[in-house]
Parts: structure tokens; sequence; C-alpha cells
């Protein structure tokens, strides 16, 4: 038992608290190395405290994060510079057998004349997890309904107010034809014929214009939300089932643009979607990297980017992406990113997409933020 915890405590009463404590407990000096170990923290990671104790804390993490929790803590020692001391951060942990869940660490920090102590509070998210993506699917399913049912109803709609201008149309299209059949027609019959047909196929334009603007003032309701949860949501449903030790995921948000006015669920389909569809880009490459970064833009907006590691998208597409029935998979039906661009604008914002920096692709889309960014 390290001299600092004895001093502090007596070893009876320490043992205790570390075997009562609700959320798994983590101790460790300024070189990684495992102190102590709760009982809470046995029974999550399936190690017990004589094995780990003295061990370095990269045991408890899987790939990248394990190869570089020692550069980490070095750079803090060197420069104290803050990532993640003092903050709640989700993050993915790995247990005895290999296999990795979803966690909520908090690290606390105490200086002793020892050195530097580092405490972890763990909370595994597998079951709320579990939960918020059962919600997702019935949210998605709900939305999915609702989605054939406007299409039913429009498509319905539709037919029925374009019946009339389509039929008279043809009509008098066909009674031009015999006018032009008939060799002493009359010209201005020709013509009165051909003049009625243009005013029916105004009036046919004007429905599908009609229906339109019906559309796209059916706006969903929007509330102030926090960009870095929605992001952090998002990407951990988008995660499960991918084989996310092999991917590497950089978050990078400007906490001065973390309060938007949105619907969230909306936004939370788009970045799953792209999270989706940069997993699907990477799938046979050897570097699987995404990075998420937000920062403020002009009007009021944040600009939020997911980059990827894939092999990109071809010029000659990037202008038509975001139309219906265009698709880059060999599988897909091209709905996907036509599906976001609507819930973005909805939003009140505008997508784009751009070649990567270091190849790849970079899917960027502004929101409205609900207090302008402190500068």
């Amino acid at each position: 038992m390290n001299a600092f915890l004895k001093d502090s405590f007596n070893e009876g009463h320490l043992r205790s608290i570390l075997a009562t404590v609700p959320d798994a407990m983590v101790v460790i000096d300024d070189r990684g190395r495992i102190m102590s170990f709760s009982t809470a923290a046995e029974r999550m990671f399936g190690f017990s405290q004589a094995e780990v104790v003295g061990e370095n804390v990269s045991l408890l993490m899987p790939s990248p994060d394990r190869e570089r929790h020692d550069n980490y803590i070095e750079r803090y020692r060197q420069t104290e510079e803050r990532h993640i001391l003092g903050i709640g951060r989700v993050m993915t942990a790995r247990r005895r057998d290999g296999s990795t869940f979803p966690i909520e660490l908090s690290v606390g920090e105490a200086k002793t004349p020892e050195g530097r102590v580092f405490t972890g509070f763990i909370r595994d998210l597998t079951e709320q997890q579990s939960v918020e993506r059962r919600m997702h699917e019935l949210q998605n399913e709900l939305a999915r309904v609702a989605r054939i049912s406007a299409v039913g109803s429009l498509t319905t709609a539709l037919a029925h107010e374009l019946n009339q201008p389509l039929a008279a149309i043809t009509n008098y299209m066909e009674a031009a034809q015999e006018l032009v059949d008939t060799s002493d027609a009359d010209p201005e019959y020709l013509r009165e014929a051909m003049s009625s047909a243009a005013e029916q196929a105004m009036r046919a334009a004007k429905i599908v214009s009609r229906l339109r603007e019906f559309i796209s003032r059916g706006e969903a309701s929007r509330r102030t939300e926090s960009l870095g949860k929605l992001v952090r949501e998002a990407t951990a449903l988008a995660l499960l089932g991918s084989g996310k030790d092999e991917i590497e995921m950089r978050v990078a948000l400007d906490p001065q643009s973390d309060r938007v006015n949105v619907n969230g669920i909306n936004v939370q389909q788009v970045l799953f979607n792209l999270v989706r569809n940069a997993l699907d880009a990477m799938e046979d490459l050897p570097i699987k990297r995404i990075e998420i970064s937000s920062e403020p833009v002009a009007n009021g907006m944040v600009q939020l980017t997911i980059s990827d590691t894939g092999s990109g998208i071809l010029p000659e597409m990037a202008d038509d992406l975001f139309e219906p029935f265009r698709s880059t998979k060999r599988s897909g039906m091209g709905l996907g990113l036509s599906i976001c661009r609507t819930l973005v604008e909805a939003q009140g914002g505008r997508i784009w997409v751009e070649p990567g920096k270091a190849g790849g692709s970079r899917f960027s889309f502004t929101l409205p933020l609900s207090e302008p960014a402190i500068a």
C-alpha cells in the first residue's frame, strides 16, 4: 500500500472505502502505474487488485489509447496542459478478456510529497448505451413509418392533383395532332390547342411547386441542445458493432460553440449517417481514422466537419452526391446523403463535401448557434 495513502487513512479504512465505492476507482502515480484498484473495478475489468497493482494503467485501454497513454502523461508532466482532468469523458475501456466497453471517466489529481497521484472514477455505460440504442432504433422506426406514410399521402395527393392537367394536356395534344394531319386545318385552332396545352403544363408545375413549398414548411421543432452531447451519443451509436478497436476517433469541438438551436434527433441522424459512411469508406484500408471538429463561422452558425481516411470521392460525383439515388456504394440506394441534406437544411444550415487534406473525404455542415460564440 502506498505511503501517501497510509498517511491519509489507516489501511483497513482505505480497504473499506475501496470495497464499497459504487463506481470503479483506480488510483495511479505520475508514471501511470496502478496504486490501488477498487472492488467495483475488479468486477468491471475482471482483474484482481493483486494482478494490476504496479502495472501500467494502459493495461485497461484498447488500442490506440494503450500505446499513447504514456506520452499523454509525459506531456502533462512537462506542460501541465489539462485535457481530461476535472472533466467527465466518454471513452472505451478494455476488460481482461480483451473485450471493450464504453465508460465515462472522471479524473482528479492530488499533489503529494511522493509526486502526483491521479484518481479515476469509472462508470460502465454499456447498459445506458443499450437503452439509448433501443430508443434510437424506436425513434428511427417511428420516423421511417412517418416518412412512408407521408410519402404515401403526398403521392396520392400528387397523383390526384396532377391527373386533371395531364389528361387535359393529352387531349389538347391529340387534338393538335389531328389538326396537323388535316390538310386544310385552321392555324388559329392549332394555336389555341397548343396554348391550352401550355396552360395545363403550367398548372401542373404550380401544383408540384405548391407541394414542395408545403414540405419545406414542415419544419421539426427545435430547442437548445449541447452539440458535444449530440456528437458523443451519435458517434457511440454509429460505432456499435463496427470493430471499433481498429478505429482511431478524434473529436475536437470548440467549447464556445456548444449550444445550438436544432432538432437534436435530426442532427444525430445526420451525424450517424456520416460516421457510418466514413466507416464503410475505410472498411478495407489499414489506416482507419475519423476526425470530428467544430468551429464558429459567420452569421451565428457553427460548422461541424467529419473527416475520414477512406478512398475519397470522385470529383465528378461530388457536385451531385446529395441528390436522391446517387450513391458511391455498391449496394446503396443513394438516399442517405439526400436525407442528410434535407435534415440539415431544415435546421437552417447547409451541407457539402470536399477532399480531405491527407486523402479521404471531409463532410461539413452548419447549424445555428443558440448564442453567438465568444471570440
